[in-house]
């Protein structure tokens, strides 16, 4: 397989990964609509690095949330009876969610207050 087949295959995957978690997950819907407004706002009001820094840390989130959903449909795949292993996996990927939301936060104030 060539390199343009392998890139073309990994793109595909990871459409159809957007895609499903676009339909069946609604933190993913909901952190990314929160993304278009930041985004929206980072366009209309900063420029140069600070734009650069939030918007990647948009993204950051919903890669996180992308690894937390994969955390979360791993546990449920291995086993459907509860767990004290499962949920701390899968609050553990919600919290790391969590930490990348704050350092989103953390930026946006950061970069208005300065």
């Amino acid at each position: 397989m060539g390199l343009f087949e392998w890139l073309k295959t990994r793109i595909i995957w990871s459409c159809a990964g957007l895609r499903d978690a676009w339909r069946q997950e609604q933190s993913f819907r909901v952190w990314s609509w929160v993304n278009v407004v930041s985004a929206g706002l980072a366009f209309w009001l900063l420029s140069g690095a600070e734009l650069a820094l939030i918007l990647a840390l948009g993204l950051l989130i919903l890669a996180v949330e992308m690894v937390n959903t994969a955390v979360e449909r791993a546990v449920d795949l291995v086993s459907s009876e509860r767990s004290e292993l499962a949920r701390q996996a899968k609050d553990a990927g919600s919290a790391g969610v969590m930490l990348a939301a704050i350092a989103a936060g953390v930026a946006w104030v950061v970069v208005l207050v300065t």
